[in-house]
């Protein structure tokens, strides 16, 4: 007795991530995550440009934000590094655990997670798309904040080096590899949050429970880093290497912060995927 698949079925051609990638960005929650994105910055310049005399009113003085708001407004790369700074701890947080949270347990939710599963797709192929396609718009809507402040802030204000409250001036050219290497390290260290509510959706099929776990508990790890007494503990947080991208303002740039957070993201990154797909292609799918 034959036990071949049917004929024409390839598993690999079910789920077209281009098919993916259509229903994600028909999606509310996409068109407005990727939307403000883009509007951040308009927000941010609108603020800098009507919100004048803050100086005079506030008794508090320089310090290291005031410093850095003015270097926001002294050039298109520093007014997108500023807008990078403002959304790093927060914002992109729950940017990127929205995509990767909502994707698995938003289908559940909806009760089309089952039939998904009828057509059939294989377990590992359906979760490897969804994954791609959600950290790719994630990576999308970084991009954009990067690129809007990039854009009009090099409009309002000009083509100048890319300051840095630790160190001279970088050049336009260097500044802007400089910013890239920002980018790129944000990213890595933002699929921790990725990994952690992708691993949620799995668990899940609340889709703000996946999102929120994730945004809650980099909250928690953030507030762990800061207490001293807890000593050598705090370098296994995956916040504890989350602001070592202000080595890549210093000259030179500086590294070994850099190169552990990179290495401690991706471990927890391929760890928490591993957890997610280990426990979905084992797992009982009733809705």
């Amino acid at each position: 007795m034959s036990t071949s698949a049917a004929v024409g079925y390839r598993p690999s051609r079910t789920l077209p991530i281009r098919a993916e990638i259509r229903r994600q960005a028909s999606r509310r929650r996409t068109q407005l995550a990727l939307g403000f994105m883009v509007l951040l910055p308009l927000i941010i310049l609108a603020a800098f440009e009507f919100g004048g005399g803050g100086d005079d009113d506030d008794g508090n003085g320089g310090g290291a934000f005031s410093s850095l708001v003015d270097l926001a407004t002294s050039g298109g790369l520093n007014f997108a590094l500023f807008c990078l700074a403002v959304s790093a701890g927060f914002l992109l947080v729950v940017v990127f655990a929205l995509f990767a949270g909502d994707t698995v347990a938003s289908e559940a939710s909806w009760g089309s997670l089952r039939y998904l599963l009828a057509i059939p797709v294989p377990r590992a192929r359906l979760l490897a798309v969804k994954l791609t396609v959600a950290l790719g718009y994630a990576l999308l809507a970084l991009a954009l904040l990067a690129g809007t402040g990039l854009l009009v802030g090099t409009v309002r204000y000009g083509w100048h080096p890319l300051g840095s409250t630790i160190a001279a001036e970088i050049p336009p050219g260097q500044g802007v590899l400089r910013l890239l290497g920002i980018l790129a390290y944000l990213a890595v260290t933002l699929l921790v949050v990725a990994g952690l509510a992708f691993l949620l959706s799995v668990l899940t099929d609340a889709a703000l429970g996946a999102v929120g776990g994730a945004v809650l508990l980099w909250i928690l790890s953030s507030i762990l880093d800061q207490i001293t007494a807890l000593g050598s503990i705090r370098n296994a947080l995956p916040t504890h290497y989350s602001d070592a991208w202000l080595g890549l303002l210093s000259t030179p740039v500086q590294t070994e912060d850099l190169a552990k957070g990179a290495i401690s993201a991706f471990v927890y990154a391929v760890v928490f995927w591993g957890l997610a797909f280990f426990r979905f292609t084992r797992k009982d799918v009733t809705s």
